[in-house]
């Protein structure tokens, strides 16, 4: 199919699956389509493995969408079809393009709808055009509609087949559809990727070029590079001596000392965003030093050392805060925001190595990007795939942490886990466990194309 045939049949498919419908079921038939058309019409692209894992991913999402239907779902269905079309479609480009380019065609595809002449065939019209048009439709008109008339005036019972029904349809939600649909699937199908893209690509490469290897810039023109070697050794020093000391003394107030009960939850708090305030400048830090040609600086290999010390070192203060929040959830139990650390902790660790790997392999800053990109992908993937609500709930049933009612009944898809806690203790849910049987009634009763499976599975509460 031509790229104005795919626009125009996904329009109508969408208006179809979304007219009088919520979101449900509908998107994840939409998703499968897409995925469907990308195979079958453009499968003489699938030239590596990569191909088939992400129709693999972006098939499994929709399933994750139709079961959940909620907005991490929504995420990873949305990034697994989007990854699968760039990478059909965009071969050459880095996979970091792809959040700029999705941005952009987001408020460009508004004013490249009206440029008719980039997505619509040109067409010659032929001298015989006219004489199809009056033969094929015209003439075949009059006469259907000279001969109505006579029959209808003939016979009452006729006339009913074409008049006596109104058309249930509300012409101005079909327009608005239509409209959301054709705008989705024109900035899918004709998406406009700026040339700046292509331009600059090569300074995404996971490897310098010849030319950058020999070439060693400045980063400050009133330094030169020996006082530069000088400046970050002396500063990953400081930097390496100043954690080890926050290191010690991180640990000592999370082991040693003995914190109050009602303190320990804001005092782990406070100590796990500054991690996370650590990491992110530790990885700045290595990028800030590591550029350009300073990769193959043979100076510089007191600065390498200190890096990956500095590194490592930020490796213990992970660990530790890994075993800390292990021991906060031990106290208290599982809730999304533990779950999210321990998420965050096991990215910062994936990022910590690419950076060692970046500094003893000579890559670019770009390369910790590139691998880290996929790293995010597959978390999104695995939070969409994972019922995390019923985890954490029969979690802490087991180990009787955190199972305040309220608390429970706000963690997502644990209805008959929840359900059959409160009656086994005699427990009253209130108004939070009222609202989730409406909750249930609610989405069973929607229309097919509306639903999420997961409600379809809930028993009714007798």
């Amino acid at each position: 199919m031509k790229k104005h045939q795919l626009i125009l049949a996904c329009s109508l498919i969408f208006t179809l699956l979304f007219y009088k419908q919520d979101v449900g079921i509908n998107l994840a038939i939409f998703g499968l389509v897409l995925t469907g058309m990308i195979c079958y019409f453009f499968q003489e692209r699938f030239a590596s493995r990569l191909h088939l894992v992400l129709v693999t991913t972006s098939v499994l999402s929709c399933f994750a969408f139709a079961w959940y239907g909620d907005f991490v779902s929504f995420l990873a269905l949305s990034m697994s079809i989007l990854f699968l079309q760039y990478k059909t479609h965009e071969v050459k480009l880095k996979m970091l393009q792809i959040f700029p380019i999705v941005f952009i065609n987001g408020f460009a595809s508004l004013g490249r709808i009206f440029m008719f002449s980039q997505w619509l065939p040109k067409r010659e019209i032929k001298n015989d055009f006219a004489k199809k048009l009056i033969a094929y439709v015209v003439i075949p008109a009059i006469f259907i509609t000279l001969f109505f008339m006579v029959y209808a005036f003939g016979s009452d019972h006729f006339s009913a087949l074409f008049t006596d029904y109104t058309l249930d349809l509300d012409i101005f939600e079909v327009f608005l559809i239509a409209l959301l649909g054709f705008y989705i699937s024109f900035s899918f199908w004709n998406y406009w990727v700026p040339d700046i893209c292509y331009d600059y690509n090569s300074m995404l490469d996971n490897d310098f070029s010849n030319a950058i290897k020999n070439q060693n810039q400045k980063t400050f023109s009133f330094l030169d590079l020996d006082f530069e070697r000088k400046s970050g050794e002396i500063t990953l020093v400081l930097l390496n001596a100043m954690l080890l000391v926050f290191i010690v003394t991180y640990n000592y107030e999370q082991f040693f000392e003995i914190i109050e009960t009602s303190k320990l939850s804001s005092a782990t708090h406070e100590r796990v965003n500054a991690v996370i305030f650590s990491i992110v400048m530790a990885v700045g830090v290595i990028l800030f030093y590591f550029k350009g040609g300073f990769n193959f600086d043979e100076k510089a290999n007191s600065l390498k050392r200190l890096a990956k010390i500095w590194i490592l070192l930020n490796g213990v203060l992970i660990i530790s805060t890994v075993i800390k929040n292990s021991e906060y959830v031990s106290y208290f139990g599982l809730t999304y925001k533990r779950l999210g650390v321990y998420a965050f902790l096991i990215l910062a660790i994936i990022g910590l190595v690419f950076a060692f790997l970046k500094i003893i392999n000579q890559k670019t800053n770009a390369f910790l990007f590139n691998q880290m990109v996929w790293y995010f992908y597959g978390t999104i993937l695995l939070c969409s795939f994972v019922n995390w609500g019923n985890i954490i709930t029969q979690y802490n049933i087991s180990v009787n942490k955190g199972v305040e009612p309220i608390f429970l009944s706000g963690l997502n898809f644990n209805d008959e886990a929840l359900r059959d806690y409160f009656k086994l203790n005699n427990l009253d849910g209130g108004n939070s466990e009222s609202y989730e049987e409406d909750l249930i009634d609610e989405r069973q009763n929607e229309p097919f194309l509306s639903k999420a499976l997961y409600y379809e599975f809930v028993k009714t509460k007798n």
